[in-house]
This record gives structure tokens, sequence and C-alpha cells, in this order.
């Protein structure tokens, strides 16, 4: 019985050392990829980065720019948190490669204040008490930005259709369709 016993755990022990063979080769593999030059264009500034290929936008604006307005939450496309604006459309930065964005006009929330005033959207968000914690904020800006700039005036039941991939924990969504009805009305 003992001879079983060990033979058993002799047996595991080489399986889960084959299991970890079999996953340090392809972690092996994949550093020996080479970083790919990629040149972003990010507020209004030029940036030249030396990157891995698998970098996704959200990780290389946070963490090679410091640009950490951008937030990272479910990593899934669902929460809107990473909420950018590429070419004036909202993306999510989580789902996109960074040296897909090459070419293209990135926009983060710190590219929306010019010469230290807020945006008006910005603006809107304080003045109506549209930020509670604040982490979806910024995604909940660009995207109202993106109405704002497609549809100058929309209705109520717009705008909550343009924030609807925009999960906010902390609301009722209600201060958030004011700040954005108010930025419409101020742009009148």
């Amino acid at each position: 019985m003992r001879k079983l016993v060990r033979n058993k755990r002799a047996v595991k022990q080489s399986t889960k050392k084959a299991a970890n063979r079999a996953v340090k080769q392809p972690m092996e593999q994949a550093m020996r990829v080479e970083k790919r030059k990629v040149l972003l264009h990010v507020n209004r500034e030029e940036h030249e980065l030396l990157i891995y290929p698998h970098r996704t936008l959200a990780e290389v604006l946070r963490n090679e720019l410091q640009l950490t307005g951008t937030k990272q939450s479910c990593s899934e496309g669902a929460c809107g948190t990473c909420t950018i604006l590429l070419d004036g459309i909202p993306v999510r930065s989580c789902l996109l490669l960074a040296a897909d964005a090459e070419g293209k006009e990135i926009t983060t929330i710190e590219g929306l204040a010019q010469n230290g005033k807020l945006h008006p959207i910005q603006e809107a968000f304080v003045d109506h008490y549209a930020i509670q914690c604040g982490f979806c904020t910024p995604g909940m800006i660009l995207t109202a930005k993106a109405l704002l700039d497609k549809n100058p005036h929309p209705t109520e039941e717009e705008i909550r259709n343009a924030i609807s991939g925009n999960i906010c924990r902390c609301t009722g969504y209600a201060k958030i369709v004011e700040a954005i009805k108010a930025a419409s009305e101020m742009a009148r």
C-alpha cells in the first residue's frame, strides 16, 4: 500500500513539473517578443514610445505616459471607465492595442482642460454634483463630449442612451444627466 501511495505522489509531482514547464515555455516565448516603436498623438502632443505589441492603450496611457485619468476596471470593455476619444469617437482603451491607435488623435480626460481652465462639460459635472467617487467620471465626461460634439442639444433619452455603456456604481445617473443637459444648454 505504501508503495502505491509513493507512486501516486511521484506521478503527481512529475505531472506538476510538466505542467509548470508547459506554462513557462509560452511565457518565455512571449518574453522574446520585441518592443515596437509607435508614435501616438495624445492630447495634441506626439509621443514616440517603444512598447510591446500586446500592450493595450489603457496600459500605455497609464503606465508609460502617466495619464492616470484613464481608469482600468473590468478590462473587458463592459464598464466604460477606460473610455478615451479616438478621432472624436468614444472607445474602450482596455480593448484597443496601443499600436492600433498609431496615427489617430487620442484625447484623454487630461486633454480637455485648456490653459488651466476646465472644459464646460467638466465644469457642469462639478456644478451639478455629478461626481461621487470619481472613478467613472473621466469616461462619462469624454462620452458626453463625443455626444455633444455630434448632437449639441440632445434629449434626456439621447443622453441616457449615450452614457448607457458607462457604469456608475455611486449614483442613479440623474446628476450626470443633469450635468450633460446643462453643458448642452451652455453652448446655446
